[in-house]
């Protein structure tokens, strides 16, 4: 059998020929990966020049020989800041758009094709998110925002479906105590939602409440991104949003199914109280203080 280092290094030249990383010309556009790529970032809204390479992991010298190979064609100019004239931005030009919208088409058909090839299309996307994840911890951001956006209700969604595989009786959100939107937006409470590139891995909720203390609502951590230490990151995100608020007591439920998350709050400081709520699926309830 193969040793694991052997195994990795035969994923990633499998990976590298694939994508096709050596080849002089990316999906037959004329230019190779790193200029497609940069034209990529910018036009998904990456604008900034040292965004930009901090996100694609460029050194300064191959990102500036980038950008001029793009502006060369004229597909891209780069522009002084607005706010800052020592930072530049690039945008795209009338045929950088039409250029880039060539790339996603094809890059699309290329991902559908690889998945059209497979005939397990789940377990494949799944085995990719976990080694995407993998691959760029120290990138995952965790950002705040509204509980009904289209990144919050996904992470919902797929945190009630885990719920519902893994308590006996099942989950319906319809009969637990489900918090309104408005009790986790600022100034009551807070969204964070941890993004790795395009896709949501996962979230918690800060909701605000009349009792003298706020509760910790809907942690979930995509399977792909479990033991990343995003569960504990995004617990000390909603302390550091509660403490902000001026919230200095918290309180949570969970149900001891859940072992992992009962761990995670045992091991951080938490400690168990009595029932505190009339929600039928908790058996286990939680409180910090997190501030004077």
């Amino acid at each position: 059998m193969l040793d694991p280092v052997s195994r990795v290094r035969r994923f990633n030249r499998a990976v590298t020929s694939a994508v096709g990383a050596l080849d002089t010309s990316f999906l037959g556009r004329g230019r190779p990966l790193g200029a497609a790529r940069v034209l990529n970032a910018i036009g998904h809204g990456r604008s900034d020049v040292a965004d930009i390479r901090d996100y694609l992991g460029l050194d300064s010298g191959l990102t500036s020989r980038l950008l001029r190979s793009l502006e060369d064609e004229g597909l891209i100019e780069t522009i002084a800041h607005e706010d800052d004239a020592r930072r530049r931005v690039a945008r795209l030009t009338r045929a950088g758009r039409r250029e880039f919208s060539a790339y996603e088409a094809l890059s699309n058909a290329q991902a559908e094709d690889f998945l059209a090839r497979h005939s397990q299309r789940e377990a494949l996307l799944a085995a990719m998110d976990m080694v995407a994840s993998a691959l760029t911890r120290e990138r995952i951001a965790l950002t705040e925002t509204d509980p009904r956006s289209e990144q919050a209700r996904y992470c919902l969604a797929e945190y009630y479906a885990e719920l519902g595989r893994r308590f006996k009786q099942g989950f319906d959100v319809s009969l637990s105590r489900d918090p309104d939107a408005a009790d986790m937006r600022r100034p009551r409470g807070s969204f964070i939602v941890a993004m790795s590139d395009t896709l949501p891995l996962g979230c918690v909720g800060l909701k605000g409440s009349n009792h003298g203390y706020a509760e910790i609502k809907r942690l979930w951590v995509a399977p792909a991104a479990r033991s990343l230490g995003l569960g504990r990151g995004l617990m000390d995100a909603a302390e550091d949003a509660a403490r902000g608020l001026g919230i200095t007591l918290l309180r949570l439920d969970t149900n001891s199914a859940l072992a992992e998350a009962g761990q995670l709050y045992r091991t951080t400081g938490w400690r168990e109280i009595p029932r505190f709520n009339d929600d039928p699926y908790p058996d286990l309830f939680f409180e910090k203080r997190v501030g004077p």
